[in-house]
């Protein structure tokens, strides 16, 4: 019992002279990795398209803007399935301050809830995503049935 005790008091007072002890300075200076600020800016990284009917392909315009000081190239623009499309003007730069625009299509085929991110490439390794969302309602299989009734209110 008298060896655990001993063995704890070493531990722990040796575990509180490591604490304490300084960091040494050598004179050299621990970098900070550099944070850039933000170049690509989406006006709205994610649109609801809400409640659409099956088979009814839907799109939207996201903006985007170069808030750097050098321009953007845009690389690539990937959907995660073939439901989604996106269209943007490929070979463009977008200059400092300038806006560009991708036009995300949805082809709403198979009825529920949807998430689908889309993920822009820029300037060779730098990448952003963007998303759209809603939520597709089967169409009924068979039109409204005839109003009989027509006839009543013409004559």
């Amino acid at each position: 019992m008298k060896k655990i005790v001993i063995l704890l008091v070493t531990a722990i007072s040796t575990g509180v002279v490591f604490a304490q002890q300084a960091p040494s300075n050598t004179g050299a200076t621990t970098a900070m990795p550099e944070v850039k600020p933000e170049t690509l800016v989406l006006k709205e990284p994610e649109f609801n398209f809400g409640k659409i009917p099956q088979g009814k392909p839907v799109t939207h315009v996201f903006e985007l803007s170069n808030a750097g000081k050098d321009s953007i190239k845009i690389i690539n623009v990937q959907a995660s399935c073939g439901c989604t499309t996106p269209e943007w003007e490929r070979d463009k730069p977008i200059p400092p301050g300038g806006t560009a625009k991708i036009t995300v299509g949805y082809n709403a085929a198979a009825e529920g809830p949807f998430t689908k991110p889309v993920t822009i490439t820029y300037n060779s390794t730098e990448m952003k995503q963007l998303f759209i969302k809603g939520e597709v309602w089967k169409t009924p299989s068979s039109s409204a049935p005839e109003n009989k009734s027509l006839g009543d209110l013409k004559e």
